[in-house]
């Protein structure tokens, strides 16, 4: 099977996360919002706690397909690629707010897992990946009990955080200075970036038949039993990024990845397809597209209130009511970013860092 056959269930799980990734960013308020579209309050789990360890989980998959590509350079090409990209990243998240920069954040964390999960499978391979993955869920594990408890003021990375960074540079939308894309979080997060990559080797070996499927569903079905019997004394917590949350996170990812395998590449099954492809072929700019868009609706006043308050009043809520109206809205906004990434695609304008 050619690459470009290999990677199209990746390119559809891409476009997919990517898509629900502006929906739910879109949120106008918890009170205006369906509850699946929100982030779990602290323990717990919703659609909206899937969508950014999935987004790791295929960078991952698409490193399976680059860094072979990337070692055949040479090791200095190689490390130049690895490090520029990653800064690449890293700056674009540091710079994407238009109200004031953020040291870590979405993107931020993206760049440092990518580049932590290059260079371990790049000098230690599976095993190293393995070992790694292995000992800092343990780690993390034991420094949430040692140095804090599970509450929101209270807990190890926030901790973490306050010393090395400082109140002044993290996140306040919880209500005091904590942020879930901390430092500590971020060691866990290169876990999804390694079993994606892991995931998209086994079918890359072993074709996408029903061998590689079942590897993926059992491997899967197994990671979220293990989450379930953590969670009793680790809850799952995006926030804190527990490490029951990155195993459940995970093996609902080798879930989707084994069913879009079996209904894409091995059936065949195109309809619908292209649509979240077009997403998944320009995922970075989109993203950033969708984010600096939705800042300027937030920032622009119209007759007092935010432009974007205005189009959800009178566009959507006005006429559809206040949840189904916030969904529409999200979805029109969603929509309109995937006309911008069909004009690139049909015009082969592909922005890669």
């Amino acid at each position: 099977m050619a690459e470009a056959q290999r990677a199209r269930a990746l390119d559809v799980l891409r476009g997919a996360t990517l898509a629900l990734m502006i929906v739910v960013n879109m949120s106008i308020s918890e009170a205006l919002s369906y509850g699946p579209l929100l982030h779990a309050p602290w323990h717990g789990l919703t659609l909206t706690d899937v969508v950014f360890p999935t987004f790791l989980f295929v960078v991952g998959a698409a490193l399976s397909f680059t860094l072979p590509r990337y070692e055949r350079l040479g090791e200095a090409a190689l490390l130049v690629k690895l490090f520029r990209r990653s800064a690449l990243i890293f700056l674009c998240g540091y710079l994407l707010p238009l109200t004031g920069t953020r040291i870590l954040g979405v993107l931020q964390r993206i760049a440092l897992a990518y580049a932590i999960a290059a260079l371990l499978l790049h000098y230690g391979r599976a095993r190293a990946a393995l070992i790694y993955s292995g000992a800092v869920l343990l780690l993390c594990w034991w420094v949430l009990a040692q140095w804090g408890d599970l509450s929101l003021a209270g807990n190890a990375a926030r901790k973490l955080d306050l010393w090395l960074l400082g109140e002044a540079h993290l996140y306040r939308g919880e209500g005091l200075a904590f942020d879930p894309e901390g430092l500590l979080g971020t060691l866990p997060a290169v876990v999804h970036v390694l079993a994606g990559h892991a995931a998209a080797g086994l079918v890359q070996r072993r074709g996408p038949g029903y061998e590689s499927i079942a590897k993926l569903l059992m491997a899967g079905l197994l990671a979220i039993a293990l989450a379930l019997a953590w969670h009793g004394v680790l809850p799952i917590n995006k926030k804190l990024w527990t490490s029951s949350y990155v195993l459940c996170t995970v093996g609902i990812d080798l879930c989707l990845l084994g069913l879009l395998v079996w209904a894409v590449d091995l059936r065949g099954w195109r309809r619908g397809c292209a649509f979240f492809e077009v997403f998944g072929r320009n995922t970075l700019f989109i993203y950033l597209l969708a984010e600096v868009a939705m800042s300027l609706l937030w920032l622009l006043p119209l007759q007092g209130r935010p432009l974007f308050e205005q189009l959800y009043a009178h566009g959507f809520q006005s006429w559809a009511g206040d949840k189904p109206g916030s969904l529409l809205f999200a979805l029109c906004f969603m929509l309109a970013c995937w006309a911008v990434a069909a004009w690139m695609d049909r015009r082969q304008l592909y922005i890669k860092l």
